[in-house]
């Protein structure tokens, strides 16, 4: 964050009395009615599986088969996720895997016959590979002349996009995103919060700002869906436009604005936040999953794994380390760099950590915190992997089935399930605090039916993280 008093943001109260208010109607069953006649599947291609934060009742894939893909769509859901982490690659490798899934779902996609909406869904912070990962899954799914609509609202996190500019809503005031630690990311770092500005800096320049279209608030409130589809079908082939938004009702005139465009011819391509998936479905966003008493019903302790290292996790640590009901284990980044063999320290935490679970000792895993960084961008990503593995490593190695798992942050979240515990399919219970999906891992996993919470980086307050274990019995 940048120094408060240099800066002078305004009150999130007083920006939104600036604005027109919501519009009259709620549109929901309108959206589901339209989406349920189109008999399509909406595919979300999420690059790190927080983005699961807002659904409920759906099912997440973690590998990309064919197969496995077809298999799903046969049974027609509304909503499925592919998890690709592709947030964790260099961006060379980023466009393969785009490539890839995009030719795999095509595949599957005309195997099952089922019709697909394909959402490219990322950070509402603005990190990842924009626009290298939405143009290669443009190419592979035979989009290229789609309008790719910006949609990084994420109303559960108070993050809002307002006359072009996007904002995270910090201490109850307006905070640009460029003005906050997410701009300065190793990996995806950038400058500009308004979006026009913000396309053409990740494009190179190949995308001008002038050519950039949106949607406006204003738009939204007062014109309603005839007036958002009027300006998406006015978009050239092949442009981006951005949905402002900043609520729910937003979200849903836009959604419906964007089905009355595509019955008109025009094609999309969507990279958007969490908040989006279900309402372009006409499901309620974020609805709230309740604890129950079988989801941990078990003598082991739970195990908690901390990976992010941004400081709002760092904030969320220390609060539930502070409590000292845990046993805490950190892992000195800094050693792991250095030239050795890893597998025996692996070894040793992961016999510590069975110990202590079958106690029934709750466990902290957590990396130092300084964050250790290369000379460059995919440097730092293979730091990044390098403390992932060995944090896979570590579960892998363990015997003991805990209570439950929480795993913060995207890249460790994702290795964990895939990697170290073997997930292949998990069902998204829904977020068991806003923004905090629960799955419930499937029969082909390392601890069938375990509860695996999801824990993104950059959301909730300094206690969130202890609420969370709390909710489960753990802590």
């Amino acid at each position: 964050m940048v120094d408060q008093e240099l800066a002078m943001y305004e009150n999130v109260n007083q920006k939104f009395n600036q604005l027109p208010p919501d519009y009259p109607e709620g549109l929901l069953p309108a959206i589901q009615k339209e989406f349920l006649e189109s008999k399509k599947t909406i595919v979300v291609l999420d690059d790190d599986p927080t983005g699961t934060q807002t659904c409920y009742d759906v099912m997440v894939l973690t590998s990309w088969d064919v197969s496995l893909i077809a298999a799903e769509l046969r049974q027609k859901p509304s909503i499925l996720y592919i998890l690709t982490n592709s947030r964790s690659l260099p961006e060379s490798e980023a466009i393969d895997l785009a490539l890839e899934i995009g030719q795999n779902l095509k595949q599957a996609a005309e195997e099952s016959q089922r019709a697909v909406v394909v959402v490219s869904r990322s950070d509402s912070t603005l990190r990842g590979h924009f626009p290298a990962e939405v143009d290669a899954v443009a190419g592979a799914l035979d989009l290229a002349g789609a309008v790719t609509v910006l949609v990084p609202a994420f109303i559960e996190g108070g993050r809002y996009t307002i006359g072009d500019v996007h904002y995270i809503v910090e201490n109850e005031e307006m905070v640009p995103v460029s003005d906050t630690p997410f701009a300065k990311d190793v990996s995806f770092g950038y400058r500009h919060a308004n979006l026009k500005q913000w396309v053409k800096e990740k494009s190179k320049g190949r995308i001008k700002a002038s050519e950039v279209n949106s949607v406006s608030v204003e738009d939204l409130r007062a014109g309603g869906p005839k007036v958002a589809a009027e300006k998406l079908e006015a978009c050239a082939n092949g442009s981006v436009c951005i949905m402002n938004a900043a609520t729910y009702r937003d979200l849903e005139v836009g959604v419906l604005g964007l089905i009355m465009a595509e019955r008109s011819g025009k094609k999309f391509l969507y990279r958007t936040s969490a908040t989006f998936v279900p309402i372009r479905a006409g499901m309620v966003s974020g609805k709230l999953y309740v604890p129950q008493k079988e989801d941990a019903a078990s003598s082991h302790g739970s195990l908690v794994v901390v990976g992010s290292h941004v400081p709002k996790t760092t904030s969320q640590l220390a609060y539930l380390l502070k409590q000292g009901k845990q046993q805490n284990l950190e892992v000195d980044v800094s050693q792991l760099l250095r030239p050795q063999d890893l597998s025996g320290e692996a070894k040793a935490i992961s016999a510590k950590v069975d110990v202590w679970l079958a106690a029934g000792d709750d466990v902290v895993i957590h990396t130092s915190r300084r964050l250790e960084t290369g000379a460059d961008a995919e440097s730092s990503l293979k730091i990044n992997a390098l403390v992932s593995g060995f944090l896979v490593a570590i579960v892998q190695g363990i015997s003991v089935r805990p209570k439950f798992i929480v795993a913060k942050g995207g890249i460790t979240s994702s290795d964990l399930a895939s990697k170290g515990l073997s997930v292949q399919k998990a069902t998204v219970l829904g977020p068991v605090i806003p923004g905090v999906p629960v799955w419930k891992l499937q029969g082909e996993s390392k601890f069938p039916g375990l509860i695996y919470v999801v824990f993104p980086g950059n959301v909730g307050d300094e206690k969130a993280l202890a609420l969370v274990c709390e909710k489960f019995g753990g802590g």
